[in-house]
């Protein structure tokens, strides 16, 4: 099975301007499908912007099979490409910070929606999800789906790595001053749970927040595939199945957990 090429679009589009952002994912489409990618990924709530206005976030919001999930899957469709887009999503009285993959074809093959709510603009703002573990599966690989946040709960990871997912997406709106959780957080998760982690961040100053970038794609050995800067930028790295059983193989944390001894856990 050949290695899955991923595009991670380092990017905070422009703040509540879905049709200019829409836009720029199509040119961003074009331009992963030109370097072979199969998968791009994009960052948390790329759709709108992050940081919005509270008064705001409803009228912008949209259900998982409305306007911008349709142009989606025709840019999809059009470039021969899956994407996974951040957005808030409108189901009926409630709105939920997610994130949606898309299939090459353009039909939708799975719906997150974030469980781990961070700080006062996102409790205000949202509904938390109460489903942790959402998988597709794309090109061989089992994807996972997860927000920012979540990726630091080490619970949600592992249930993941026992779920089986392979390539975990984390569309992710980082800040200063957490730089951390991309350069070391996410390569220790990748390794604890044996699977490839792309996390794809916002970048620059957006209201109250500046976005830190470093968005990377990590592997099972804990090596960190390919690393963006702080600036607006495309990168790309391979999930590879064969490093990926080569490395489950040899890494004993799954198959030595013991789950007796962890029931205070929960």
């Amino acid at each position: 099975m050949p290695p899955l090429r991923t595009a991670l679009l380092q990017s905070s589009g422009r703040l509540g301007d879905t049709a200019e952002n829409l836009k720029r994912l199509d040119e961003a489409a074009a331009r992963a499908a030109q370097g072979g990618a199969g998968l791009l990924v994009t960052s948390e709530m790329f759709l709108t912007g992050y940081a919005l206005d509270l008064q705001d976030v409803p009228g912008l919001a949209e259900a998982a099979d409305g306007p911008s999930a349709v142009a989606i899957g025709e840019i999809a469709r059009r470039h021969g490409i899956a994407v996974l887009y951040g957005y808030p999503e409108k189901a009926g009285e409630a709105v939920f910070n997610s994130a949606q993959l898309i299939g090459p074809d353009g039909t939708a093959l799975a719906n997150y929606r974030k469980t781990h709510l961070f700080g006062c603009f996102e409790q205000d703002a949202f509904t938390p999800g109460d489903t942790p573990v959402v998988q597709a599966d794309l090109n061989g690989l089992r994807i996972g789906i997860m927000i920012c946040y979540d990726v630091e709960f080490p619970e949600n990871v592992r249930a993941h790595g026992l779920a089986g997912t392979d390539l975990l997406l984390v569309p992710t709106a980082q800040m200063h001053p957490f730089q951390f959780v991309a350069e070391q957080l996410v390569p220790v998760r990748a390794f604890e749970n044996q699977m490839y982690i792309a996390y794809v961040n916002r970048t620059g100053p957006e209201g109250e927040f500046e976005f830190v970038g470093l968005s990377c794609l990590a592997s099972p050995d804990g090596v960190t595939r390919t690393r963006a800067g702080r600036g607006e930028e495309m990168v790309f790295g391979e999930a590879d199945p064969e490093l990926l059983k080569a490395s489950r193989e040899t890494n004993p944390y799954l198959r030595d957990r013991r789950p007796g001894l962890y029931a205070s856990l929960v």
